[in-house]
């Protein structure tokens, strides 16, 4: 299959689903109370979606390149974030291992495709 726009991208979905989950999860309870983290995780998990976005609408590869980087920064805080929110029992054991495991799996796929945007 060739892609021919960013919602092709499998790591894209994927980003997008975490972004839809980050939301539902910091919608209830306690999380939903807390703006501060409430709000900078969100930032971060719509963050890895619009970056890939960007770069694929750039004009050159360096920049898609460079805008995966930035897209892997942010998946990682969203990590960051997930630990302080499991400790502060703001989510669920079971949340945390499922988030932070699609979190790991979109890290994995920004790297594999600029490492192949590196071999092209």
């Amino acid at each position: 299959m060739r892609v021919r726009c960013f919602e092709d991208l499998v790591v894209w979905q994927k980003s997008r689903d975490l972004s839809v989950d980050i939301y539902r999860v910091t919608s209830q309870g306690a999380f939903s109370r807390d703006h501060a983290l409430r709000d900078q995780i969100r930032r971060a998990a719509v963050s890895v979606m619009s970056n890939i976005a960007e770069g694929f609408g750039r004009y050159s590869r360096a920049e898609f390149r460079q805008f995966l980087s930035v897209a892997r920064g942010s998946v990682s805080e969203v990590r960051c974030q997930l630990y302080l929110a499991r400790e502060l029992t703001y989510i669920e054991n079971q949340d945390h291992d499922r988030l932070h495991e699609l979190c790991l799996e979109i890290a994995r796929m920004l790297a594999a495709l600029r490492a192949s945007i590196d071999r092209s």
